[in-house]
């Protein structure tokens, strides 16, 4: 029986994409998703949220091996950021951390940032809402069917 959400199920099946599932807890770091799927950590697109002193959410998902930069995201978004915590991330995405994706979120307030860094590959590997999953998705699909925007918001390390 699959442990993914509904709503990521759902969503998954109407954009003709299927989740590689593992046993949980598996796959809660880039590091571990990276040996668990058999690719570069760049690969693995994390999605971490972070609240604006504007109060609103934004979901950043990025290639898993560059660094987030919150002085990029302020001049992006023109408001200061914070990563939101455990219960915030739950709350605003019903995901706890290891398992935020971004399918399945489209009818909440939380704005989707795509970064380019993931356009370095031709598959990237977001979580399916839960520790142990992975969606191979190209970038660019990944773009159209979560409605995110492409920004720039990262550096390599």
């Amino acid at each position: 029986m699959s442990n993914i959400p509904v709503k990521v199920r759902d969503f998954l099946h109407n954009n003709g994409l299927e989740a590689l599932e593992f046993e949980p807890g598996s796959t809660p770091t880039v590091k571990a998703a990276a040996e668990k799927i058999g690719v570069p950590e760049g690969q693995i697109a994390k999605s971490i949220l972070f609240k604006g002193k504007d109060d609103c959410f934004r979901l950043v998902v990025a290639a898993g091996d560059v660094k987030i930069k919150s002085g990029m995201l302020k001049r992006l978004t023109g408001v200061k950021h914070s990563m939101a915590t455990a219960e915030e991330t739950r709350s605003a995405t019903g995901f706890l951390p290891g398992g935020v994706c971004p399918f399945g979120i489209q009818d909440t307030a939380v704005q989707i940032l795509i970064d380019t860094s993931l356009f370095d590959y031709p598959l990237v590997y977001p979580a399916a809402g839960t520790d142990g999953t992975g969606v191979p998705v190209s970038p660019d699909l990944l773009e159209s069917i979560t409605l995110g925007s492409r920004v720039t918001v990262t550096e390599k390390d």
